[in-house]
């Protein structure tokens, strides 16, 4: 933990050298994630693939309301860090596993007591209705698991350490393979053996990960007496957290609003966004391990008063993460068809998704922007301003241009189109706060 200080140093090694385990544990999750409609893809029908889609897509939306609002923890963890008040961190932990745990039971009861209205709110194919809820109830049932899983995560993230979360998802991602092995094609239980292998893995990965912190010298220790709901730590959690949460939550809205649209086009149709999705898991991950990354690592400095190591920190991100970005438009443009057959043997499900991901593909380009900067926000805890750049992005350009192209246009392309023009308003407002506040800073 001591290597863990980002407030000295040269900045891109020290800022790259905790990306990478971030980069690499979202790989490993994404993998273990895609490895579901991987296996079902090949051993399973066209329905079960759709269930996998839709159902994933919803259980993935209110997963990332514990992800999001998990960073009121990672960024008030790092700040306390960065001020050099380590028990104050230990009392925020503490208050997160109580906040956290009535969070994961609210999210438990939604998902399995709502299963079936859910895959109907998402208009999903009268084929794959059945295996859509059965997805969404074995997985909803385990959201205790993944909310536990989640929080290790976002702990040790505030912390300065990246790769206990690494060792985390690792375990999970190799659990996973196995159980889909066992239960799709050996089994053949389809969708629902895919939720069931998801969950029994990240229940392991809980347990060993137990083990592993054990064996972790912490900055601080963690007494009994800090495990308990605490005023002031919950609202400092709640304040930056909820934010993020009610942003992503309804930014996720209005990406399975995008999935429903395409669901009533056709079953084809409707798997081959749910390829096309999981092959964006992994071109994404890039920008989103930097925004990660950056929340953590502004946060420090933020909290030790060093602004412009905050943003030269910024600055750097954003440099790195264009060049990928550049290398994944390519790739993604001309060889998406090559990416959509890892997941998928079915010809016209692989043409589906290749359309949708030439979209995605003109988003890779800048999202390498709006990632960095929402990361950079984050951790000056100005979340109120992230949550309102994501609804006017999802609200004023993504679902209206997607209603729009949907009533003159069955393409998937130009229905995608959605996605890099709201992404484009967000970076522009972005922007324009970040040489606001710049201008403002300057004149003190």
């Amino acid at each position: 933990m001591k290597n863990n200080d980002f407030t000295s140093g040269s900045i891109l090694p020290k800022l790259l050298k905790f990306m990478l385990p971030v980069l690499m544990a979202m790989f490993l999750q994404a993998l273990y994630g895609a490895v579901d409609l991987l296996i079902v893809g090949q051993f399973g029908t066209t329905a079960d693939v759709s269930a996998v889609s839709t159902g994933s897509q919803i259980i993935t939306t209110l997963t990332n309301i514990l992800v999001s609002f998990s960073m009121g923890i990672t960024v008030s963890v790092a700040q306390r860090i960065g001020q050099k008040r380590p028990n104050d961190a230990a009392q925020i932990i503490g208050t997160g596993l109580y906040v956290f745990f009535f969070a994961g039971a609210a999210l438990t009861l939604i998902s399995v007591a709502g299963a079936n209205l859910l895959a109907k709110v998402m208009h999903a194919p009268d084929e794959a209705l059945k295996a859509t809820v059965s997805y969404i109830r074995i997985c909803g049932g385990g959201f205790l698991i993944i909310t536990s899983y989640n929080l290790l995560g976002s702990i040790f993230r505030g912390l300065g350490d990246s790769k206990t979360p690494l060792a985390a998802v690792g375990i999970a991602c190799v659990c996973n393979i196995i159980g889909d092995m066992i239960f799709v094609s050996v089994f053949h239980l389809g969708a629902a053996g895919a939720a069931i292998a998801t969950v029994i893995a990240q229940f392991i990965s809980v347990v060993i990960s137990f083990f592993l912190i054990r064996r972790i010298k912490l900055p601080f220790e963690l007494h009994r007496s800090d495990i308990r709901p605490r005023k002031a730590s919950a609202r400092n959690i709640i304040h930056i957290g909820t934010p993020i949460a009610l942003q992503d939550f309804l930014v996720g809205i209005s990406f399975l609003v995008l999935v429903a649209i395409v669901n009533q086009i056709s079953v084809d149709a409707s798997a081959g966004v749910g390829v096309a999705n999981k092959v964006c898991t992994f071109i994404m991950l890039i920008p989103i391990s930097f925004m990660q990354s950056m929340s953590a690592f502004v946060a420090q400095n933020q909290g030790a008063g060093m602004g412009e190591r905050s943003r030269a920190a910024l600055r750097h991100g954003i440099a790195v993460s264009a060049t990928f970005g550049v290398a994944m438009f390519f790739i993604t443009f001309f060889f998406g068809d090559k990416l959509a057959g890892i997941f998928c043997s079915i010809d016209s499900t692989v043409k589906d998704a290749w359309d949708y991901l030439k979209a995605y593909a003109i988003d890779c380009l800048q999202t390498c922007f709006l990632f960095c900067f929402i990361g950079y926000f984050n951790g000056i805890e100005k979340t109120k301003f992230v949550m309102l750049q994501g609804l006017c992005g999802a609200f004023l350009v993504r679902i209206p241009f997607a209603l729009v192209m949907q009533h003159y246009t069955s393409s998937l392309f130009l229905i995608g189109l959605a996605i890099p023009c709201s992404t484009l308003l967000q970076i522009a407002m972005c922007f324009a706060v970040y040489v606001h506040a710049n201008k403002r800073s300057a004149a003190k």
